[in-house]
C-alpha cells in the first residue's frame, strides 16, 4: 500500500512515511543517491586474483565506476601490466592467498594508501586436485583447501577488523554452483567450495552488526582462462577452447567474466546496503 504523503522533518534529519512509520536515515538516502551517480566512487577494494578471468573483469569495472583497487594475484607479470594501464586506480600487490601476512599486505596497502577498505572480494581460485577421492594425495587434498578455503578465511580475518573500525564494509567470496550441486566439478573443489558458501553464512552472522555484509557469488561454467585451461595463454584462445562445452545453464551461451563481475558491482556497492 501506497503511503499517503511524504514528510521531511529536518530537525530529525529522516524521511518519514506518515501513515506507514518507514525511517530512512540521511546519511542512507545520501548513499541510494550516491549509488546512483558514481556507483563506487571514492571506494576502496581489494581483489584476490585480480589479474585475470573473473577478478580482472571486476578490477576493471570496478575502476570504471570510480573505485581504487589492490589487484592481489600471483600472477606478477599480468597484475603488473594491468595496474600500470589503469593508473592511478589500482595498484599492484604479488600475493599467495595461503600465506597469511601476504594477504594482510594487501589490505595494509589499501588503508595505508586510501586509508580505508570497502570492499574485499575474495575471489583467488584454481581447479583443484582433479583424481577420485581414492587416488587424491593428502598434499593434494591440504593445497586445494589452503587455496579455496584458508585464503577466503585469511582474506575475511584481515578485512573484518578494518571494516569494523569504519562501521561498515562489504565481504564477496567467490563459491560455485559446484557448491550446491554435486557432480558440476571437480570433487574436492566441489567440497571446498562449499565449505566457502557455509563459512560465508556463518562470518555474515557474526558480523551483521557490525554493518559488515558477506555474501557468496556461485558462479556456473564461466569462460575464464581456469576453466579453459589457457592461464598465461592470450584471452583470444578462452572462447575458441570452450567452444562446443555443454552449456550448464538455459542461456544457450558460455558466461562471460563481466557477468559475474556485474554481481561483484552491485554487492560492492551501496545498492546492496540492506
Amino acid at each position: 500500500v501506497a503511503p499517503e504523503k511524504l514528510c521531511v522533518t529536518r530537525e530529525e534529519n529522516y524521511f518519514r512515511f506518515s501513515k506507514y512509520p518507514i525511517l530512512l536515515h540521511k546519511n542512507q538516502s545520501d548513499n541510494i543517491k550516491g549509488a546512483a551517480m558514481g556507483e563506487m566512487s571514492g571506494k576502496v577494494a581489494v581483489i584476490t586474483g585480480g589479474a585475470s578471468g573473473i577478478g580482472e573483469a571486476s578490477t576493471r569495472l570496478f575502476v570504471e565506476k570510480g573505485a581504487k583497487v589492490v589487484i592481489a594475484d600471483m600472477q606478477k607479470e599480468r597484475g603488473s601490466s594491468l595496474a600500470t594501464e589503469l593508473g592511478d586506480a589500482a595498484i599492484f600487490s604479488p600475493i599467495e592467498v595461503r600465506q597469511e601476512q601476504q594477504v594482510k599486505m594487501a589490505i595494509d596497502i589499501a588503508t595505508s594508501k586510501w586509508g580505508r577498505l570497502d570492499c574485499m572480494f575474495n575471489n583467488a581460485g584454481f581447479g583443484g586436485a582433479l583424481g577420485p577421492l581414492e587416488t587424491t594425495t593428502v598434499e593434494e587434498f591440504e593445497m586445494t583447501f589452503d587455496v579455496l578455503v584458508k585464503g577466503v578465511f585469511l582474506g575475511m580475518k584481515h578485512a573484518i577488523p578494518v571494516m569494523r573500525e569504519q562501521s561498515g564494509g562489504s565481504i564477496i567470496n567467490t563459491g560455485s554452483v559446484a557448491a550446491v550441486t554435486a557432480g558440476l566439478g571437480p570433487l574436492l573443489y566441489s567440497a571446498a567450495k562449499a565449505s566457502v558458501v557455509h563459512l560465508s553464512k556463518v562470518t555474515a552472522l557474526s558480523v551483521a552488526d557490525s554493518s559488515i555484509r558477506v555474501n557468496t557469488i556461485c558462479p556456473g561454467y564461466i569462460a575464464t582462462p581456469l576453466s579453459s585451461n589457457t592461464v598465461g595463454k592470450p584471452d583470444d584462445l578462452i572462447e575458441q577452447r570452450l567452444e562446443g562445452h555443454p552449456m550448464q545453464q538455459p542461456i544457450p551461451r558460455i558466461g562471460r567474466p563481466k557477468d559475474i563481475a556485474e554481481t561483484a558491482l552491485f554487492l560492492a556497492s551501496d545498492r546492496s546496503t540492506f
